[in-house]
């Protein structure tokens, strides 16, 4: 198979979609920050270095299975690696929310995504491409709250993931903020969005970076992660290439 698949390979581009996490970075606020131990170090005098890391599921760059917010949905564990390669389609507001950070995807810009590439194919990634990361790791900028404390963040928009769940049947989905949901939303402790995309039986990617540059269409997305037995929740590393 690798005489078939290294031509394929040869002078593509492969893009690190993942951010380094580390202690400090931004967070959802209810969880603890990251701490970082090295219990063995070879700058100490120690034959190897080796650290211990005690973080959230939902650290970084990470996936969310099902069971993350659905009761008996699937685990880490449960995901099969075929769902870890698949076509990745670009859908891009990023233009829309440098304007307006509240800013969400509409079903005519599917459309339009569509009219100009060709129906999503089922079992494909959709990225929502806002220019967000962009922010990271600066977790004011991130969070974006206003003398309020409203958060104004984009988000994804109820009637495109329905879109893309029960008329293109998607494995899974990404963004570059923190959350699913917008930040007017997550605000008032509304996370309906992401609990409609885990009780779809679907996974998806928060956080992902350097989706700027990609194409709409024709790229591969692999996702890979830990596999926690019952895990709810990982760092991944993501990468596309094209």
């Amino acid at each position: 198979m690798w005489q078939e698949l290294a031509p394929l390979l040869a002078n593509r581009t492969f893009v690190d979609l993942t951010h380094a996490f580390h202690p400090g970075q931004p967070h959802f606020a209810a969880f603890p920050d990251e701490q970082r131990e090295a219990l063995f170090d070879m700058d100490k005098g120690d034959g190897f270095t080796a650290h211990k890391y005690s973080i959230v599921g939902q650290w970084g760059t990470h996936v969310d299975p099902p069971s993350h917010f659905i009761r008996g949905g699937r685990t880490l564990d449960q995901l099969p690696v075929k769902e870890m390669v698949l076509p990745l389609a670009v859908l891009d507001i990023s233009s829309r929310a440098a304007i307006d950070s509240d800013a969400t995807p509409a079903l005519a810009d599917v459309n339009a995504w569509e009219e100009r590439n060709g129906r999503i194919p089922a079992g494909s990634f959709v990225a929502l491409r806002t220019g967000w990361s962009h922010r990271w790791p600066d977790a004011q900028a991130m969070a974006n709250r206003d003398a309020e404390g409203i958060s104004h963040t984009p988000g994804w928009s109820r009637e495109v993931l329905e879109f893309l769940v029960e008329e293109r049947d998607v494995a899974a989905v990404g963004h570059e903020q923190t959350d699913t949901d917008p930040g007017l939303a997550t605000s008032r402790q509304d996370f309906s969005l992401e609990t409609y995309i885990l009780a779809s039986d679907k996974w998806q990617i928060e956080l992902l970076a350097n989706l700027d540059g990609l194409p709409e269409v024709g790229a591969a997305l692999i996702a890979t992660w830990a596999k926690p037995l019952g895990g709810s929740g990982f760092p991944a590393r993501v990468f596309a290439i094209h």
